[in-house]
C-alpha cells in the first residue's frame, strides 16, 4: 500500500511540475521575437504563455510547410552551452548554420540577428533565444516545423575551426623592412 502511495505522489509531482513549467513568445522592441522558459522584460510586447509540453506552430514559416533556417551563434571559449546547442541540433537531425564569433565581421552578423553579444544564441527564422535552455530551443524548433527527436537521422556537425593564422615566419616577412623601418637600427641607416 505503501509501495502505491509513493508511485501516486511521483505520478503527481511530475505532473504539477510540468504543467507549472511556461514557455513565453514575446517580441522586444527592435521587432525580435524571443521564446524562453523565464517570463520577458517589463515592455514586452504581443507575449503569449503556454505550457512547456505545448508545440503549436507560431510562425508563419511553420503555417505555410516552409522550414526556417536555423543558425547558432557560438565562440570557441563558450564551452558547455555552446557544446549543448550543437548537440541538441545534432541529435533532433536538424540542419543549422555555426557562426563562431571569432572576428568583427561575425560580431556584426551576431547583433545584426540576435540585438546583442550573447552566445550561444539560436535563430529560427526570425525568433531568437539567446543563451542555451533546451525548452525553449524545442519549442522554437517545434514551431518552426521540424519533426521531432528520432525522426530525422542524428548529425555530427562539429564547432567550426578557427581561420588560420598566419605563421610568425609570414608575419615577419610582411613587416615593413629596410633602413627606415621601425626598429632598423641607426648604423643601417643611410647618410646624407
Amino acid at each position: 500500500m505503501v509501495g502505491v502511495r509513493c508511485a501516486i505522489l511521483v505520478v503527481l509531482a511530475v505532473a504539477s511540475s510540468t504543467a507549472a513549467a511556461q514557455i513565453y513568445r514575446w517580441t522586444d522592441e527592435k521587432g525580435k521575437v524571443h521564446i524562453s522558459d523565464t517570463p520577458p522584460p517589463p515592455g514586452a510586447k504581443n507575449v503569449q504563455k503556454r505550457p512547456a509540453t505545448a508545440s503549436q506552430p507560431s510562425e508563419p514559416d511553420a503555417q505555410q510547410g516552409k522550414k526556417s533556417t536555423v543558425t547558432l551563434f557560438s565562440t570557441p571559449a563558450c564551452g558547455e552551452s555552446c557544446n549543448s546547442a550543437r548537440q541538441l541540433l545534432n541529435t533532433r537531425g536538424v540542419p543549422f548554420r555555426e557562426v563562431s564569433v571569432v572576428d568583427e565581421n561575425s560580431m556584426e552578423e551576431l547583433m545584426k540577428m540576435v540585438g546583442a553579444d550573447a552566445v550561444p544564441s539560436l535563430v529560427v527564422g526570425t525568433t531568437v533565444q539567446q543563451g542555451f535552455r533546451v525548452s525553449a530551443y524545442h519549442a522554437m524548433l517545434d514551431a518552426a516545423g521540424y519533426p521531432k527527436t528520432g525522426i530525422l537521422p542524428p548529425r555530427s556537425q562539429q564547432e567550426p575551426k578557427p581561420a588560420a593564422q598566419p605563421d610568425a615566419a609570414k608575419a615577419e616577412e610582411e613587416r615593413a623592412s629596410g633602413p627606415y623601418a621601425p626598429g632598423a637600427s641607426p648604423q643601417r641607416q643611410r647618410k646624407k
